[in-house]
């Protein structure tokens, strides 16, 4: 069911082209492509779910105060969209007990699906997904989340500059995607090796968490405290770099 909704949404951001933009803040747009996307998956899921809630980055929704909730990033990677960069996804993910439950990530501009279900493993199509065997940072590929705009912009991106400079002086090479949900799919899949992020909101996170979870890598909180949904950050790692890169993240 996910999937479809989804595939239905891919369909749109592949041949729709964006002709509106309103700003939510700072430099931080949502295209009308935005807006159709969430509206056609909650109208999708409201049908065949009606119990279960729904949250999306746009326009909100019924999230229950407890049980099951749809979770939706209608375009992550706004901003690469509509740019016609092609490092943008639609995330969709099932959330109950607090934790995620299964996801779907679908990537239209670059004909890539990623899905996972809670203890039934992470795929690319058919394809079961298991993170990289890499060992030691000097040979590690690393992304880091997006710079930041808005009131706490300065305070953040200070913090963001000192990682970026300590990752640049131990790894391979430093990323920047611009789309979290990528980030943490590509880690699952060992395109990457770790990412870092210096935030959480779920729409951004929850259904990435679980790829990466259901491809054996691990995932954390800033802290080193196994992630959940109240994390403040989110860092996957593959198993062999967690040392050496939570003591860069940590400032040791």
């Amino acid at each position: 069911m996910a999937e479809r909704a989804v595939g239905d949404a891919a369909e749109l951001l592949r041949t729709r082209p964006p002709e509106r933009l309103r700003l939510k803040g700072d430099r931080d747009p949502a295209s009308d492509v935005d807006l159709a996307i969430e509206r056609s998956v909650r109208a999708y899921l409201r049908e065949r779910t009606p119990d279960i809630g729904f949250l999306g980055e746009e326009e909100g929704g019924g999230v229950p105060a407890a049980g099951p909730c749809w979770v939706l990033d209608p375009i992550d990677g706004t901003v690469n969209f509509l740019h016609s960069y092609p490092l943008c996804a639609i995330a969709l993910v099932l959330i109950d007990g607090g934790a995620s439950q299964a996801a779907v990530i679908d990537l239209p501009l670059l004909g890539l699906r990623y899905t996972a279900v809670a203890d039934g493993g992470a795929y690319a199509g058919a394809r079961r997904l298991r993170g990289s065997t890499t060992g030691s940072l000097r040979e590690a590929l690393v992304s880091i989340d997006q710079y930041t705009f808005g009131p706490d912009a300065e305070r953040v991106n200070g913090r963001r500059h000192e990682l970026v400079a300590a990752l640049a002086e131990r790894v391979q090479r430093v990323r920047m995607i611009g789309a979290s949900t990528i980030d943490l799919a590509w880690t699952a899949e060992g395109r990457l090796d770790a990412c870092v992020m210096l935030g959480n909101k779920p729409w951004d996170t929850a259904a990435g968490v679980l790829v990466a979870r259901e491809a054996g890598v691990r995932v954390l909180d800033l802290d080193g405290a196994d992630h959940s949904l109240v994390s403040s950050g989110v860092v996957a790692v593959t198993a062999g770099l967690e040392t050496e890169l939570m003591a860069v993240v940590s400032g040791r």
